[in-house]
């Protein structure tokens, strides 16, 4: 490891669905709290700190987390909640730097090289920006050190509500001694692999042969870890990412064999995606139908479109055409999925034209209703009549 200034914070958000939860209402706070799918086969979004004491986490069945802590409160998921938030933390990222990159709605890379000047060091720079995030009502942690990586590996071990800086005269005395399954890349099968090996810690895979390793686990992998276990990673903050697709997809609770129905949840994603498209500041060209049936066999079709979109009908079109096109004979479908990809700014240039055709212009502005409505109240606030449950 190079003598590299410590310039790279990696901000994550604590539980950061539960906790804008718990700002939306106040009375969850402090509570154990688990927010995700709520049906049979939903998954856990993000649980709170009570919650997780009892072994609940993030990506776990639903129907686990209900029997591990079954006096959590329990909410579905608002994500129109969580970007409106995403980007409010985006907004202080941006104010102490321009070099973000956003991993998720809920942690980003920043790179505060330029900004030392201005804001004082990299560590008083992350102590800033978690009061500016107290103040939202949230709490984060701050990972500081030479690279990516190391500024990754540092804010997991700090959390909740930590900072921790990793100097470059400190990168082997903090890396060594942590498990290997620090390291990105290793999971249970290359674990395994390493345990065979007697290689425990990142301290036992540093101390052997490059082409050792690149035998064991193959040349890139090999590599790839030999790297890591040395602190060395030389990837940039890259800022400005643009998406490369928007989407939701939906598991339900029990399977779908009515094609009237899956009609329905089809409009019902794309009415969802249409409106993150927007969101966005986004349209698209190529509308994606991901259909998984109950023995898990998983169909995508997908459809490039003349121009680019953004509105429920125009995503619904393709959905239910891919769908009625797959005819399958007995439907037994698990899951659904619709996202659009071939990304450009929004709206889209053909609905410019159409601004002059009362139609046009009236499904612009209903369009621009719904989104308000919904920022301001929540996704279900307003809901296409079509969706609308039978009495």
């Amino acid at each position: 490891m190079t003598g590299a200034p410590s310039n790279i914070l990696h901000v994550d958000m604590d539980a950061f669905y539960a906790s804008v939860e718990a700002i939306k209402d106040p009375s969850l706070a402090g509570v154990p709290l688990i927010v995700g799918g709520q049906g049979g086969r939903g998954v856990v979004t993000s649980a709170s700190y009570e919650a997780r004491v009892f072994g609940v986490t993030s990506a776990m069945p639903m129907v686990r987390a209900r029997r591990l802590c079954p006096q959590a409160v329990f909410v579905p998921n608002d994500f129109s909640a969580y970007t409106e938030m995403s980007a409010r933390i985006g907004a202080v990222f941006n104010s102490f730097t321009p070099m973000v990159q956003p991993l998720s709605l809920d942690e980003a890379f920043l790179d505060v090289s330029g900004s030392v000047k201005l804001f004082g060091t990299p560590e008083a720079i992350g102590r800033r920006i978690k009061e500016r995030i107290a103040e939202l009502g949230l709490t984060c942690t701050v990972g500081v050190a030479p690279n990516k990586f190391l500024a990754k590996v540092a804010s997991t071990r700090a959390k909740p509500d930590g900072l921790l800086v990793i100097e470059s005269d400190e990168v082997e005395a903090f890396l060594h001694p942590l498990p290997v399954t620090a390291l990105w890349g290793v999971g249970a099968q290359t674990g395994e692999a390493l345990e065979r090996l007697g290689l425990r810690t990142v301290g036992d895979l540093a101390r052997i042969p490059r082409r050792t390793l690149e035998r064991a686990l193959g040349d890139a992998l090999g590599a790839h870890l030999y790297s890591l276990a040395r602190g060395n990673d030389d990837r940039p903050v890259t800022p400005g990412e643009v998406a490369k697709s928007v989407g939701s997809e939906e598991t339900f609770s029990h399977d779908l064999d009515d094609t009237e129905v899956v009609l329905r949840e089809i409009l019902r994603l794309a009415d969802r995606t249409a409106g993150r498209l927007r969101a966005k500041g986004l349209c698209g060209r190529t509308v994606t139908l991901k259909v998984r049936f109950s023995n898990f066999v998983t169909i995508t079709r997908s459809r490039t479109l003349p121009e680019e979109v953004d509105a429920t009908a125009d995503l619904y079109g393709v959905g239910k055409t891919a769908y009625l096109k797959l005819n399958p004979a007995r439907p037994r479908i698990r899951l659904l999925g619709m996202s659009v990809s071939g990304l450009a700014p929004g709206p889209p240039a053909r609905q410019l034209d159409l601004l002059s055709e009362p139609t046009g212009r009236a499904r612009r502005e209903a369009s621009k209703a719904i989104d308000s409505v919904r920022s301001r109240f929540g996704e279900h606030a307003l809901d296409l009549a079509s969706l609308l449950d039978p009495p």
